[in-house]
């Protein structure tokens, strides 16, 4: 089977906002989304970007930039915050770090006008009416997609939301939803995922059909899918799961290895349960 076509989509910045010191909230606008379906609300899209020392600018039309063979466009994966395909806008939070990598520093430079292309939205997951429970766990590159989640939770549902930032300072607003309870966990200069996976793994779930939500760096999701599967007996159509980075990788290097980091976690996983491997 040939590989899917991927559509080149585009959008114009139409506002910013500093929502917390490391986290800047870009509004878009993007005729290409109207009237598309938008399901679920982990959408993310992937924004392209030239790369250092690339002799081209934004908005990047890879196949416009085909002749620059040395200077590919790059991608970076962004979940959305907020998507409105009946008018065709989609909000995007963004970290920061100063100066270093490309996405963080163009958004805290862009002005209303600005214009960028993506490929995009995908997405796979949405709480659902089959679950009395939600559980869902993230750093800041998974907390649009949680936030995106509360407030389409299922009536009468229960949820707890476990989100780690940086410390005290860098608490921003989330949905206020009745039976829904927000855990902070601070890192305060402990590796990204350690405390929110402890957090985790101390928490007591109540009864009825829980769904697991838990995505941000690989390393605390190689934890807690141990922690589910393994030693909840989580069953695994209840829990979606994923690492969207992995510490000290640009996405570029966690894409290229994310396939064999998780056959390893799975192998571990099996051995773990006495199951023979799969082939």
């Amino acid at each position: 089977m040939p590989p899917r076509q991927r559509v080149l989509r585009h959008a114009t910045v139409i506002g910013s906002e500093q929502i917390s010191p490391q986290l800047i909230r870009l509004t878009f606008d993007s005729p290409d989304l109207r009237d598309v379906d938008l399901p679920f609300t982990d959408h993310y899209v992937k924004l392209l970007f030239p790369p250092q020392d690339a002799p081209y600018t934004q908005p990047v039309d890879p196949e416009e930039t085909a002749e620059f063979a040395d200077h590919p466009p790059v991608t970076r994966t962004y979940s959305l915050r907020h998507r409105d395909p009946l008018n065709g806008t989609m909000e995007i939070d963004f970290v920061t770090h100063g100066d270093t990598g490309l996405a963080g520093p163009w958004a805290q430079r862009a002005k209303a006008g600005d214009r960028i292309n993506f490929f995009g939205p995908g997405g796979a997951w949405a709480p659902t009416a089959d679950y009395d429970h939600f559980v869902l766990v993230g750093d800041e590159a998974a907390a649009p997609a949680i936030c995106a989640a509360l407030e389409e939770l299922p009536d009468d549902a229960t949820a707890v939301a476990f989100l780690e930032v940086a410390d005290h300072s860098s608490v921003f607003d989330v949905p206020s939803v009745p039976g829904v309870e927000i855990v902070w966990v601070f890192r305060e200069g402990a590796p990204y995922g350690l405390k929110l996976a402890q957090a985790v793994r101390e928490a007591e779930i109540p009864e009825g059909r829980t769904s697991w939500f838990v995505h941000g760096v690989a390393e605390m999701v190689k934890d807690l899918r141990r922690h589910l599967f393994v030693e909840r007996g989580v069953a695994k159509q209840d829990a979606s799961i994923s690492g969207y980075w992995r510490t000290g990788m640009t996405e570029d290097g966690w894409q290229s290895s994310k396939h064999g980091f998780v056959a390893g976690m799975e192998a571990e996983e099996a051995a773990a349960l006495g199951q023979p491997e799969s082939d």
